[in-house]
């Protein structure tokens, strides 16, 4: 197992890195105001409307970083921060969220893909840790890589996951991106530092991916190595 040690611990120090740097960054464009005064909530708001999207509402949510668009109830989440700040940073995430209602709004096929998915992955996620470690024991034991092989699709499935969820999140930014810009809410500098925040938003969904890629592969030359050490 100490291979995958070595790929969890590089992942890991990767990750870590990238959400220092993307609290760092968001820390900073929190900081620029926004000239038109106008809060997360409100350039929500507007970009939908905008989009000609009128049964979606923008909603407040506790935490921090728990932005989202809900396709089922039709909202945009933003956190408590965002929803009510009037800063570069809070401009970025509101209208990235609302990026994903416009998707939503379109038919956008990446989208459509990773919801069908999502009942899937959430089936495989409560049951890949225990399957996993049974797989592990019971070919160390007996050398039956039967529940390993069942890990290791279950892996997959989230690892697909997490890759069509790369075009889906960049897809949103380049459309929260177009409209701030198009529609003159921002200025040129509050436009640069929108995209440089979502842009190291967007890296963390990149290391997710990579790794949940290599802790796969990881994994499958397991079945054909069987024991590692």
């Amino acid at each position: 197992m100490g291979g995958y040690y070595l790929i969890f611990g590089v992942i890991f120090v990767v990750s870590l890195i990238v959400q220092n740097k993307l609290k760092a960054k968001f820390a900073f464009y929190s900081q620029l105001h926004l000239q038109n005064g106008m809060s997360g909530k409100e350039i929500a708001e507007k970009m939908l409307y905008d989009n000609g999207i009128r049964n979606v509402q923008v909603i407040s949510v506790p935490g921090q970083l728990t932005d989202h668009y809900n396709p089922v109830d039709k909202t945009v989440n933003l956190s408590e921060e965002v929803y009510m700040q009037r800063n570069a940073a809070a401009a970025a995430v509101a209208a990235h969220e609302c990026g994903h209602a416009v998707q939503h709004q379109v038919g956008y096929a990446a989208l459509k893909l990773r919801s069908s998915l999502v009942p899937l992955v959430n089936v495989s996620s409560k049951l890949l840790n225990i399957i996993l470690i049974a797989g592990f024991l019971v070919m160390a034991s007996s050398g039956n890589k039967t529940l390993l092989a069942v890990a290791v699709v279950l892996f997959g499935i989230t690892t697909l996951f997490t890759f069509i969820t790369l075009p889906v999140e960049y897809d949103a930014s380049n459309r929260a991106l177009a409209w701030l810009e198009k529609s003159g809410t921002v200025t040129k500098q509050e436009q640069e530092g929108a995209k440089d925040a979502l842009k190291w938003a967007a890296r963390t969904y990149v290391v997710a991916a990579l790794g949940s890629l290599a802790q796969f592969l990881y994994f499958a030359s397991m079945l054909n190595g069987g024991r590692r050490n």
